[in-house]
């Protein structure tokens, strides 16, 4: 009996700045850790703007380099590089036109978060890939973070959330504020965890280093009367990545950074407790969720590509990209009503803000 003959997934890599470069490293050590499986994976293109960065990259994890995808797609159609799945990672303003012409030539997209700078251009996207019939995912990391992977399975009826997520300032992503850059992945988790329309918003930005919102704090109500209270910040002195869920009889926290979770679950208490004066202390059990050790990345592009070998549903579709950036564009435009009824522009103008 002949051996089922190894199918092999080609990919090719968008953008090789700080964050794409993993992708590049994560899909070259899945090269090597599926080396022997039914599935192969073989990393066969980089593409930047910046060719030289694109040829280092390229040189480094065994690919060829291109300055464009009009020249990548140019290659694969003369069959000198075979490309089937494509990392975005581009900034956010070029996600449109570069996804598009991938997948109107037949390649699976992975796009980076946010998915794009407008709901508009999402849409066009989503058209796209379903006439198409490509595979098409959002890069919402932390949805493939084990901390978060560990919790969703303990989460019945979150009723507070207060979500803090603070960096010290780099100078990256500056081509979004830090609600699309930063508190979007915190939003991503927060609307697969509550299931429920947002009823109401209210929030505050201010920017402090750039002309761009770098610090926000928002308040969310949702339908189902869940209260979320997020916190961003890209000029802080320190890094939290923190989640933390209040629902009946518990507590979870999920530190991003730590990849891990823990509960606190009040048990009922027993009929005949006895009481310490009129209170009865309940059962207050710690615990903390069974976690898988995985790079957050390495999980995601893996998903990504089984999505890819077996053409189901991506684990973040462009539904659940669009629902993101709608509560995000929502947030940023509560941020600017709010800095109208602070009079902030007017403020600006006497030199106490920038």
């Amino acid at each position: 009996m002949s051996q089922p003959v190894p199918k092999s997934i080609h990919v090719a890599v968008i953008g090789v700045g700080s964050f794409g470069r993993n992708h590049a490293r994560v899909y070259h050590q899945l090269q090597q850790e599926w080396s022997n499986g039914e599935t192969h994976v073989e990393l066969t293109a980089i593409v930047d703007a910046d060719l030289e960065r694109a040829r280092a990259v390229a040189a480094e994890f065994g690919a060829q380099a291109f300055a464009s995808v009009d020249d990548l797609l140019r290659a694969k159609n003369q069959d000198t590089v075979k490309v089937d799945a494509a990392s975005v990672a581009v900034p956010t303003i070029a996600h449109l036109a570069t996804a598009a012409p991938l997948m109107e030539a037949g390649v699976d997209v992975l796009i980076e978060k946010p998915v794009a700078p407008s709901l508009a251009e999402v849409d066009q996207m989503m058209r796209i890939a379903e006439r198409t019939g490509r595979i098409a995912q959002v890069g919402h990391l932390e949805r493939f973070n084990p901390g978060v992977r560990a919790a969703r399975s303990l989460v019945t009826h979150p009723m507070f959330f207060e979500v803090h997520r603070l960096s010290i300032f780099t100078p990256r992503s500056l081509d979004v504020d830090v609600v699309l850059d930063l508190m979007i992945h915190d939003i991503d988790v927060v609307l697969s965890f509550v299931n429920s329309p947002v009823k109401e918003i209210r929030a505050v930005g201010l920017p402090v280093l750039t002309r761009k919102v770098d610090i926000a704090n928002v308040r969310m109500e949702f339908e189902s009367g869940c209260i979320a209270n997020f916190t961003a910040s890209r000029v802080s002195t320190e890094r939290v990545r923190k989640l933390r869920l209040f629902q009946p009889h518990q507590y979870l926290s999920i530190d991003y950074a730590r990849k891990d979770a823990f509960s606190l679950t009040v048990n009922p208490v027993p009929e005949n407790a006895s009481p310490q004066g009129d209170f009865v202390m309940p059962d207050i059990v710690p615990s903390r969720p069974e976690i898988t050790e995985e790079e957050p990345l390495h999980a995601e592009l893996v998903s990504f590509l089984n999505s890819v070998n077996h053409r189901g549903q991506p684990e973040v579709p462009l539904a659940d990209g669009r629902r993101a950036l709608a509560v995000a564009l929502d947030i940023l435009r509560s941020i600017e009503e709010h800095s109208h009824r602070a009079n902030l522009a007017e403020i600006a103008g006497m030199g106490l803000i920038r």
